[in-house]
């Protein structure tokens, strides 16, 4: 009985600091974002004074980072949430993928990202999905490979998308995973917070993730193209 006790003490203890942190994590994102704002006049006066590029620059890096921690503080809020899917037969999954494409290659504070190359099947993938979670989630990992690789020009990361049978199969090339933190040990060997929301959508849609050394996987579960009937 006094061990039971302990446990639950224990767990209560965990859930509040949880909560205390979370309120911590969303107030110090809302921080960032002023100082983003700062440091985006910043750079508008120095760029309209002609100010040096290396300053110019310097600007720049500060925006990408603030912006880079609001949104990885943005991902643990999420990741904390719990889901609430709401599906619609026949969402084309297609469809979404495409959405992520087109993602500017550009951060916020001006700085080039590696382009993001799509090889999609022509091939019908429709599914039982939330398609606004599954953007999240096509978007919190395509944002992990690109963070993982410099930003130098020309450097490109590629999304290969094919039907096997009943499931689409999603893989994620060119980055460099080893080189990234690992803020979270998860099954899926990803461990960072980005994977880890992707992953728990992505699971929630009865579909998994997999993490190697350069790639990222994942795999969703899709609908009989026989039943699709276009209405």
């Amino acid at each position: 009985m006094i061990h039971a006790t302990a446990q639950a003490m224990g767990s209560t203890a965990i859930e509040e600091v949880g909560h205390a942190t979370l309120q911590i994590v969303h107030d110090l994102k809302n921080q960032l974002n002023g100082l983003k704002l700062y440091a985006t006049f910043l750079r508008k006066r120095l760029e309209s004074q002609n100010k040096a590029t290396e300053e110019q620059e310097i600007v720049a890096k500060l925006i990408a980072g603030l912006d880079n921690a609001a949104r990885e503080m943005t991902a643990l809020v999420r990741f904390a949430q719990p889901l609430e899917l709401r599906r619609s037969r026949h969402t084309d999954l297609r469809k979404i993928i495409l959405s992520v494409a087109e993602v500017p290659n550009r951060d916020s504070g001006g700085l080039e990202l590696p382009s993001l190359a799509l090889h999609i099947e022509d091939a019908a993938m429709f599914g039982e999905f939330d398609g606004a979670l599954l953007v999240e989630a096509f978007n919190a990992i395509t944002t992990e490979v690109r963070n993982s690789v410099s930003t130098k020009a020309g450097q490109t990361i590629s999304l290969h998308v094919h039907r096997e049978a009943d499931q689409a199969r999603c893989e994620w090339r060119g980055g460099k995973l080893k080189s990234r933190y690992q803020a979270l040990n998860n099954s899926n060997g990803c461990g960072t917070i980005y994977t880890a929301l992707a992953a728990k959508i992505i699971e929630a849609h009865g579909g998994r993730v997999k993490c190697d050394a350069d790639e990222i996987r994942a795999w969703l579960p899709l609908a009989n193209p026989n039943e699709f009937i276009e209405s």
